[in-house]
């Protein structure tokens, strides 16, 4: 009798562990995934009033950004043209802090519109043993960027001259020459190289160019600043200091083009500073997805300023877009939840005015936390051509420079001037990947594929981004401009400038906060489910090994029994 019960107790036991499995797999595999998705999908939809809205509009921390400066250690023999030697002196360590201002809610709520105000804040402490007041021999960017734009658009620019300063040329004897040789240069556009080969009186204009160039940035003695940091990024250098003549008419028409990076001070003369057009409210409005009702596309831009694509880069016709003008993916402070499939992803840079590819690398952890690192996909400046499709992104636009037949710029390049409106030049830090047309004339370059590549490592479950860093380096082109005499001695390079590296690592206390609300949660639920499932499997299986056992050894009359 006492086998008899025992045997029946085992079948009991037998059907409580399917049971358990049962609940279990229905738990974990059903019921918990769609707790977990509704709970996310609440948590980071952004809707007016709520915790995630708060965080949309203020970033819960400061974005680092760091700048890389390449300080010229040989300019003199640069300027006579020997190859320049470079050395990395920095980080100089900025705090970034951005705040959004929500414009309205749209399309009952599934996009909201914004512009974005941000702050840089220098990090002393983070800097150290770097400051601001660091001097720094350095290109002189605006100038060069002058000379070049001067060179391509010679015609434009003093046909421009010619009509908005009419009286001014007609009063003044030795500006009255610009006006017969604008109508010299009417309607055959060429180079200066091909103008002055054929054309003595463009040379004498070249000439009285030159004389101008000391009056409107301050008697350079070479293509190179010698100044501070902090100058150079933010408060800015000051140029077309009380010019007079013609040296006024250009600094007019450098104030009246409107570039970002140039201000006008109090006391009429301008400035030149890399970022300190970023220090301030955007213009830029932005429409994006706000993930409600669909919470995949959550933060994915829509439009921006009103259109779905740009109208920077060269489209295939009038009505059929071009790769380069499609506007993917977020920018980057925030990603869809739930990314398990590993699909590739995008972000929009505003800075370069283009969605790259992120593409899966490796699962990692980051304090603890399992997330996905996603780095920068080689397309990004590598493969540029009419054999990737995206020859749109070879503007062509300046003159007598290194580049391939087909007009594009060798691999490891990628020229702004239709994004920036200044002739810059964008690869990896320390040209990494770049070809060696670029990388083998600068001596000093140091290519890690660790340090400089950009990378970011996002939670899957709520695509919260935990830790990452885009890394970008700034270039120009510095060469012969035929006569100019400030560079007639150099060597055509693709001249290094600074790299940058934006990002956040999530700091203390928002690490402690996920694994409160999201990862102890998560890690809970996984171990109801697992540890259900395999006590139940347990069960089932030691219920049946006893019940085999035990059948074994009971008599015929205990079964009768």
């Amino acid at each position: 009798m006492f086998i008899c019960n025992m045997v029946h107790w085992s079948l009991v036991s037998v059907i409580f562990g399917f049971i358990l499995v049962i609940a279990a797999s229905f738990l974990g595999w059903y019921m918990f995934p769609k707790m977990i998705l509704k709970k996310v999908t609440e948590s980071v939809t952004i809707l007016e009033g709520s915790d995630q809205y708060q965080r949309f509009v203020n970033l819960p921390q400061p974005i680092q950004f760091n700048v890389y400066i390449f300080n010229l250690s040989n300019p003199v023999q640069v300027q006579q043209g020997d190859l320049p030697l470079v050395k990395e002196i920095g980080p100089y360590v900025y705090k970034q802090y951005r705040r959004k201002k929500v414009k309205k809610f749209l399309n009952g709520g599934s996009s909201v519109a914004y512009s974005q105000e941000t702050r840089f804040i220098f990090d002393k402490e983070s800097s150290l043993p770097f400051g601001e007041n660091d001097k720094i021999t350095i290109l002189s960017i605006h100038m060069n960027a002058f000379l070049q734009i001067f060179e391509r658009d010679v015609e434009d620019i003093f046909l421009n001259l010619h009509s908005k300063f009419n009286n001014t040329i007609n009063k003044n004897p030795g500006i009255r020459l610009v006006r017969r040789l604008v109508d010299r240069l009417r309607g055959n556009r060429k180079s200066v190289l091909q103008l002055s080969e054929g054309n003595p009186a463009l040379s004498l204009l070249m000439t009285h160019l030159n004389h101008n160039l000391d009056m409107i940035f301050d008697n350079p003695s070479s293509m190179f600043l010698y100044t501070s940091v902090k100058n150079f990024l933010f408060d800015g250098v000051k140029f077309c200091i009380n010019p007079s003549g013609l040296a006024k008419v250009i600094c007019n028409q450098i104030k009246d083009k409107g570039s970002k990076t140039i201000k006008t001070l109090q006391d009429g003369s301008l400035a030149f500073s890399l970022f300190n057009h970023k220090n301030g409210s955007s213009e830029d409005i932005y429409e994006i997805h706000t993930g409600k009702g669909d919470i995949s596309k959550l933060a994915k831009i829509q439009k921006i300023d009103d259109m779905s694509s740009l109208q920077i880069w060269l489209n295939n016709t009038e009505e059929n877009l071009s790769i380069c003008n499609m506007i993917n993916g977020t920018d980057g402070s925030s990603y869809p939840p739930f990314l398990q499939h590993r699909s590739p992803l995008y972000i929009y840079s505003n800075d370069i005015c283009r969605s790259i590819e992120m593409i899966y690398e490796k699962d990692v952890k980051y304090e603890g936390i399992s997330a996905l690192r996603y780095r920068i996909g080689d397309n990004f400046v590598n493969n540029i051509g009419p054999e990737f499709q995206n020859d749109c992104f070879c503007s062509s636009k300046l003159l007598n420079i290194m580049k391939r037949k087909n007009g594009c710029l060798y691999p490891g390049a990628l020229d702004l001037t239709l994004c920036l409106g200044s002739p810059i030049i964008i690869t990896l830090p320390h040209m990494l990947g770049a070809s060696v047309e670029y990388s083998r004339l600068i001596k000093g370059l140091n290519p890690d594929h660790k340090k400089h590549r950009t990378f970011v490592d996002i939670q899957e479950v709520s695509g919260i981004p935990l830790n990452g860093k885009k890394k970008i380096q700034f270039n120009m082109f510095l060469k012969n401009i035929s006569s100019i005499k400030l560079t007639e001695n150099l060597t055509s390079i693709l001249m290094p400038v600074l790299w940058i590296e934006e990002g956040v690592s999530l700091n203390i206390e928002n690490v402690i906060m996920m694994k409160s609300k999201l990862i102890n949660v998560l890690f809970t639920l996984k171990i109801i489910h697992w540890g259900a499932f395999i006590v139940g499997c347990i069960i089932v299986m030691l219920s049946i090994i006893n019940y085999t056992i035990l059948n074994k050894k009971s008599s015929p009359v205990d079964r009768i029994g």
